[in-house]
């Protein structure tokens, strides 16, 4: 049975997992130089959003990893800044 695609609404943040889908997703279809000028760059468009989604999650688990993983008898978990 063929894997369904999430359906993702281009207005709501998805999840990394869903973010990477698609933007292979995107990759792929721009590879194959198919679509029209506006079409490609819309696409583009589109990726990049999708990479900032994914770069802004592996920084996320990466701040919650070294906090995790900090051996200081006296650390404490620290909030971080979402926007940055």
């Amino acid at each position: 049975m063929p894997k369904k695609e999430p359906v993702i609404n281009e207005n709501s943040e998805p999840s990394f997992e869903q973010a990477l889908s698609e933007l292979e997703s995107l990759v792929e279809t721009l590879e194959q130089g198919d679509l029209s000028l506006e079409e490609s760059l819309k696409s583009f468009e589109r990726g990049v959003a999708l990479t900032r989604t994914c770069q802004m999650a592996l920084k996320e688990s990466e701040q919650k990893v070294q906090i995790l993983s900090d051996q200081r008898i006296d650390a404490e978990p620290e909030p971080f800044d979402r926007d940055n």
